[in-house]
């Protein structure tokens, strides 16, 4: 399956949700942002490769439909609802995406 993560400029909270789940073995993991300064802005390439694509907050998952609405179609989007107030591999960032993201896998 694979597994993209989103926020905003893709340097703390879905980096931190890649590293976290890219070595299962089931799984390919990628991670994007959605604004211009991003470490890696977030494509239509990314959209059309994920098969469940993971939002930090609501505002990104409206990026993205607004940006790429024919990409978007029938894509599951899950928000996660994690504020930008957390650093790369912060123990309480890492606990909440865990608990948010493994229901789905």
């Amino acid at each position: 399956m694979n597994l993209l993560f989103i926020c905003s400029r893709n340097k703390w909270r879905s980096p931190t949700a890649e590293t976290i789940y890219k070595n299962r073995q089931d799984h390919q993991v990628k991670s994007a942002g959605t604004e211009p300064s991003s470490k890696n802005k977030v494509s239509s390439k990314h959209i059309l490769w994920a098969d469940i694509i993971f939002v930090m907050e609501r505002k990104h998952r409206q990026r993205l439909q607004d940006r790429f609405p024919n990409e978007m179609t029938d894509k599951e989007v899950v928000i996660l609802e994690i504020e930008d107030e957390y650093q790369y591999m912060n123990e309480e960032l890492v606990e909440m995406i865990k608990l948010s993201v493994d229901p789905y896998l």
